[in-house]
């Protein structure tokens, strides 16, 4: 269960091998950043939405960022976290975007650093087109970076981006800074699962 909208519970179906590699992740941490491709509406948000809520309870301290829509979840005690979130989301100079994408792993890097936090979580939502699509291989390399050389010894570390735009793909894969993974449309027996949950009366699942 995510709560997308304020006080509305949105139940998933067919997300069982997606959340059990986040419980993977939680537990061996991720070597590389993961940047998930995958088609507008596919459910890359949604995903990560939960894996933020997820990793929270395995006790990560999780920094999320949605650029596209200035969004954002901080699943910290550190107060100054979401304050310097909200900051950058409400700034109207037209730089929210840009601020927030690069705020996403700044304060993972502090988390570590100046807060002693073992156990941290980055993830980030369609910033490739915040940063630029020239710039979105170093954006990988400084998610590669606050894994590979911390402010401080961390006991876990979980990096992910999911991103619709895929000319940067082949880029990002050449330098091999990142585990890259697909992601697609829902598969025939998912949508089964959905049907099951709809009320009657409805069309016969084949109709639908």
């Amino acid at each position: 269960m995510l709560e997308l909208v304020p006080g509305v519970k949105t139940e998933f179906v067919d997300r069982d091998r997606a959340l059990a590699q986040i419980a993977e992740w939680a537990e061996r941490s991720t070597r590389f950043p993961v940047v998930v491709f995958g088609p507008e509406g596919c459910g890359k948000s949604a995903l990560l939405r939960q894996a933020a809520e997820a990793l929270g309870e395995f006790g990560f301290d999780v920094v999320y960022v949605g650029a596209a829509h200035r969004d954002f979840v901080a699943y910290t005690d550190v107060a100054e976290v979401a304050r310097r979130l909200l900051d950058a989301a409400s700034d109207v100079s037209g730089m929210a975007q840009l601020k927030l994408a690069y705020l996403a792993v700044d304060l993972a890097k502090e988390l570590i650093g100046r807060w002693s936090k073992k156990k941290v979580a980055v993830l980030v939502d369609e910033v490739f087109q915040a940063v630029g699509l020239d710039k979105a291989r170093i954006y990988v390399k400084s998610l590669l970076n606050l894994i590979e050389y911390p402010p401080r010894s961390y006991e876990k570390i979980v990096a992910i981006a999911v991103t619709s735009e895929g000319v940067s793909r082949s880029e990002i894969g050449r330098h091999r800074w990142a585990d890259i993974m697909s992601m697609w449309n829902m598969p025939r027996e998912g949508i089964r699962q959905l049907y099951e949950k709809l009320p009657d009366p409805k069309p016969s699942f084949e109709e639908a």
